[in-house]
């Protein structure tokens, strides 16, 4: 495919098509045949490295020369396109494109570029032995003609590295595929365009990035681009997305763009497209629904930060391997933090999920489309000793500084409320940017309400307060927002501890405004405990002092007691020159402390700041009590809802399996209930209802339900018409004005395989029958007023025949009402997905319904299921 010069050292020549890469490296290795080996091969690589380049980004004719004198080799690469500069990329591990020159910097033993003429010329040198040159830079080559200045503001640099090393390696997979049977569908000029345009983003950027601090979590960045640039941009964009439909549809060797990376192309395409031609800038942390909206997401993937968190987390890369876990998951799991490191996540997945799991995160990659990404999911996790933990799964993915991408799970008990998704609209706030800390301090004398006469930045920060403090009912979250508009507002950086019911003190929370520094698990957790005797600022506010003042803080060395001594080695590694540490007190009880610090001298706190502090940290204090109040209410229902969850019965020739999610909206436990038990004369008995209500007296009447059930079905053998209306009466009786749905079902299994089930339903939704072929009815026979309407109200009770080896699923409304679609719509959708799962086990026919329906559900959902079969023998 060369040819060689006419004279002077070897050469050769080629057209700019994939193939040549293979030939320059063929021509090389002929042309040092006799060179030291390790010399030769060194040369073939960075020469194919060189040529692909040429190929990619100049498109021009290549030309290869090589040189050998005295030992040494000197490879000569050329372009016809002087004014196309070379980009190096930085060094990031996990990049499928931009090594080439990466290669050169680090096996040359010399390189440089020379321009003019109408020719580019890369050259490398390889000397066997020292002395070596002087060190080697590569030449920049400026935008030709015209520039406008593009404002790219809260640019997250971690998110920014993956999202061109992504398209870098769409766009070099396109061109092969386009080069050899143009099966991607696009127009060679097309594809060179958005080469030229990515070439020309990649050059501007890095000489903007140059110009910042590089250890920043986010970059504003003023970038130069040439003005003939703007159609090309939107150019770019298009063959971005069809090479995602592409690679989605395998046509292509790379995987497209995970969701945020696509929305973070777009914005950045978009913004360079419109700035050019005249639109305003806008910055991506105020794109509506952007991934990632404050500076703390902004900021890159820290192991340390999923290790010190309270928050049960698990990290997993794009390999399905856990690479960071914290104390909190590892003891949900009976496992240590370093037994789960470098394991499979599968590990923690029950047998029957593991081909799901490993199904949806294949198609995660493989696709880009996120089913369950920022969604929390009920699913089981697998404890050490084999039992299953119902759990809700919260997933996002971060960027790390090498490009690559984490997925960083978190994990609550699924009879807990799950931490509402964190909504970038609360964070609006926080938005400010980053620089000198200008901290608002009381000029005129405040009043004994502190707000009256306090400055207009004192009146935002109440606002901005009060609103971190009304966007989540979740304790942990409700503080840590709180601090972190205290420490973008009001001080460098902050500590919140709270006593909890035992009297301990735990620390929950230590913010600092700059997202750079990190806080290690051992600042936060279980503080000294606190005497009369105890001396130092936090002890005396802990014992009802305060706010206090403190301009002249001691050493460590100088700690008085084992709590200031932990106070002290904090503000020694955080730095302090004054501070105010406040109370959280409600109804003249000390709940907890605030640790407000400024580090410079410049502008530290001072007595006149004191009152309104007061002020400030006094509606804080209602807030957080707020949440501790509804924390300690529902963990107390959490404790009843576990204890009404019954152990099903163990009978021969049933399978028995059951479920319990709590809403994924709603903060309080309701009244729905499952039970199943088996009576003396060998009926097996199966319950589902649902009290009206959801908090923690409709939980109590459940229970009272409940147990009035279990009495009159085990007084005497009846029809279960009659056992509901005996129901109903006492109903009436004991609890008046109460209402509730509920079923009752007696399953006996005959020889055959079969199951005689006689019911009757109490206002509750029908029965669905999902048979192993996939066919599914509802049994809607046996229907009847509510419980609590009409005591003396006739029921009737009615019999169907189950086949073999279906299913029968008993479920409360949760599962099907959507709000805004009809009830119809609902069970016929329940229905599809039966039929489905028709044929996968019991356990894993329950758990697909809840992971199908659960993350929406915006009530309980209660399920109890029964298959005609072998039971659980032990």
């Amino acid at each position: 495919m060369g040819t060689p010069a006419p004279a002077g050292a070897p050469s050769w020549r080629s057209a700019p098509v994939p193939e040549s890469a293979a030939s320059a490296r063929h021509f090389v290795r002929s042309a040092l045949d006799g060179v030291a080996p390790d010399l030769a091969a060194t040369a073939e690589l960075l020469t194919g490295e060189l040529v692909t380049n040429v190929v990619i980004h100049a498109r021009t004719e290549a030309e290869v020369r090589v040189a050998v004198a005295e030992g040494r080799v000197q490879v000569r690469v050329s372009d016809r396109r002087p004014e196309r500069g070379l980009v190096p990329h930085d060094r990031h591990p996990y990049a499928s494109t931009g090594r080439g020159l990466a290669l050169v910097e680090e096996l040359a033993t010399s390189y440089g570029v020379h321009s003019g003429d109408g020719v580019k010329t890369v050259w490398f040198e390889l000397w066997p032995e020292p002395p070596a040159p002087p060190a080697s830079v590569w030449e920049t080559v400026p935008p030709v003609g015209p520039t406008v200045t593009v404002a790219l503001n809260d640019v997250p640099y971690a998110l920014y590295w993956a999202a061109q090393q992504q398209w870098e390696g769409a766009l070099r997979e396109l061109t092969l595929a386009t080069s050899t049977d143009g099966r991607a569908g696009v127009r060679p000029e097309d594809l060179a365009a958005a080469q030229d345009m990515s070439h020309m983003i990649c050059a501007c950027m890095t000489a903007a990035v140059e110009q910042e601090t590089p250890d920043s979590s986010t970059l504003s960045l003023l970038v130069a681009f040439p003005a003939q640039a703007a159609p090309a941009a939107p150019a770019l964009r298009r063959v971005l997305d069809d090479a995602d439909g592409w690679a989605q549809q395998g046509s292509l060797l790379a995987l497209p763009a995970l969701p945020q990376i696509r929305a973070f192309r777009h914005w950045l395409l978009d913004q360079i497209a419109g700035q050019l031609t005249g639109a305003p800038a806008m910055a991506w942390t105020l794109v509506p629904g952007a991934p990632g909206a404050t500076p703390t997401e902004l900021a890159p993937w820290d192991a340390s930060e999923v290790e010190a968190s309270n928050v049960p987390t698990i990290a997993a890369d794009d390999g399905n391997r856990i690479v960071a876990v914290n104390k909190s998951a590892a003891s949900l799991l009976g496992r240590q933090p370093h037994e789960l490191v470098g394991q499979r996540l599968t590990e923690l997945i029950p047998g029957h999920l593991r081909k799901r799991h490993t199904a949806a995160f294949t198609s995660l990659l493989l696709t880009g489309e996120a089913r369950i990404l920022g969604r929390s999911i009920p699913v089981p996790a697998l404890h050490r000793d084999g039992r299953l933990i119902p759990v809700r799964l919260f997933v996002q993915t971060q960027e790390a500084v090498d490009g690559h991408t984490v997925f960083v799970a978190q994990l609550t008990t699924t009879t807990a409320p799950a931490a509402p998704a964190h909504d970038p609209r609360d964070d609006l706030y926080t938005r400010s940017s980053p620089g000198p800390v200008r901290l608002p301090t009381a000029t005129k004398k405040a009043t004994r309400s502190g707000v009256e006469q306090a400055d207009p930045e004192w009146l935002s920060l109440f606002a901005d307060t009060g609103r971190a403090m009304t966007t989540t009912l979740d304790l942990d979250e409700r503080v840590r927002r709180m601090c972190d508009v205290l420490t973008r507002r009001l001080a460098d950086w902050c500590a919140a501890d709270l006593v909890d019911e035992h009297g301990r003190i735990q620390r929950v929370c230590v913010a600092h405004r700059d997202p750079r520094v990190t806080i290690s698990a051992e600042h936060l957790g279980r503080l000294p405990a606190v005497s009369d005797a105890t001396p130092g600022a936090l002890p005396r506010v802990l014992r009802g002092a305060g706010p206090l003042l403190v301009t002249d803080i001691p050493p460590p060395s100088e700690a008085r007691g084992d709590l200031d001594a932990r106070q002290l080695e904090l503000v020694e590694l955080l730095g302090g020159s004054s501070a105010v540490v406040a109370p959280l007190r409600a109804d003249q009880e000390v709940f907890g402390a605030l640790t407000m610090v400024r580090v410079q001298d410049e502008q530290p706190f001072a007595k006149e700041d004191i009152l309104l502090i007061a002020e400030l940290v006094r509606g804080i204090s209602f807030g957080v009590d707020n949440a501790r109040l509804h924390q300690r209410t529902h963990s107390h229902a959490e404790e009843l809802q576990r204890a009404l969850l019954p152990d099903l019965p163990r009978v021969d020739d049933l399978e028995l399996a059951a479920r319990y999610v709590p809403s994924s909206t709603s903060a309080q436990v309701g009244g729905d209930w499952y039970d199943s038990f088996s009576l003396p004369g060998g009926d097996t008995v199966l319950i589902i209802g649902d009290v009206s209500g959801h908090d923690l007296q409709a939980a109590v009447a459940m229970s009272t339900l409940r147990n009035m059930l279990r009495g009159l079905a085990v007084d005497r053998s009846e029809p279960p018409g009659d056992v509901l209306r005996r129901l109903d009466r006492a109903s009436h009786t004991l609890s008046p004005g109460a209402t509730a749905t509920c079923l009752y079902a007696l399953a006996r299994a005959g020889a055959d395989g079969t199951v005689d089930l006689r019911y009757s339903a109490a206002g509750h939704l029908p029965p669905l029958l999902t048979t192993r072929e996939g066919d599914t009815r509802y049994l809607d026979a046996g229907r009847g007023l509510l419980i609590g309407l009409d005591p003396d109200h006739p029921r009737s009770s009615v019999t169907d025949r189950l086949p073999p080896r279906s299913t029968l699923l008993l479920y409360t409304d949760g599962l099907i009402e959507r709000r805004g679609e009809s009830l119809d719509e609902g069970m016929a959708r329940l229905r599809r997905h039966t039929a489905a799962t028709a044929r996968a086990p019991l356990d894993v026919f329950c758990d697909e319904l809840t992971i199908k329906f659960g993350p929406d559900a915006a009530d309980d959902i209660a399920l109890l299921a029964l298959r005609p079969g072998p039971g659980p023998h032990p």
